[in-house]
């Protein structure tokens, strides 16, 4: 497990703006759950933490409820994967899709991108995400584009949204 770091956090958090209060907040790959803890902070209604292992989960809950924000969670244990093909089936989209995947595992990019396409990203939304600034990032899909790379010393952070339209 490797946290986002205050200095990258909050970057994100800039980059976001004014996107948080109010809004639905996806974080995949959760981990410490940090950034879902801070989205909550700022004013997010609800955050969805999704992670695989369940000791992590466990202090999740743990810092959620001595923050007393356990109410605006939404717990998910389970692989990124299985959630997202869950979610095609039931689920609301989210404003904000924030993903923390294994760096440089280009599986678990695709996976993320694909997520915009299970209409797990609301219209208007925007996905971020977090991976090693050495790696090329996606361009994007048909659906998404890559709009913007941040980079903080050796991590990025990679905004994507709306491809745009083609011409025929």
């Amino acid at each position: 497990m490797r946290p986002t770091s205050d200095k990258v956090r909050e970057a994100l958090f800039s980059i976001l703006g004014t996107r948080i209060p109010g809004c639905r907040f996806l974080d995949l790959y959760a981990g410490t759950g940090a950034v879902g803890i801070e989205a909550l902070s700022r004013g997010a209604r609800l955050v969805t933490f999704v992670e695989s292992d369940s000791k992590a989960m466990h202090i999740i809950r743990k810092n959620l409820t001595a923050c007393g924000m356990l109410d605006r969670a939404d717990l998910r244990v389970g692989s990124t994967h299985g959630f997202l093909r869950q979610h095609d089936r039931q689920g609301d989209a989210y404003d904000v899709v924030f993903a923390d995947p294994p760096y440089a595992d280009q599986t678990a990019l695709a996976l993320v991108l694909e997520s915009w396409d299970l209409g797990v990203v609301a219209d208007g939304g925007v996905l971020v995400i977090e991976q090693d600034a050495r790696v090329l990032p996606p361009a994007g899909t048909d659906r998404v584009a890559l709009l913007r790379r941040y980079e903080y010393g050796d991590t990025a952070l990679l905004r994507y949204g709306p491809a745009p339209e083609k011409s025929l």
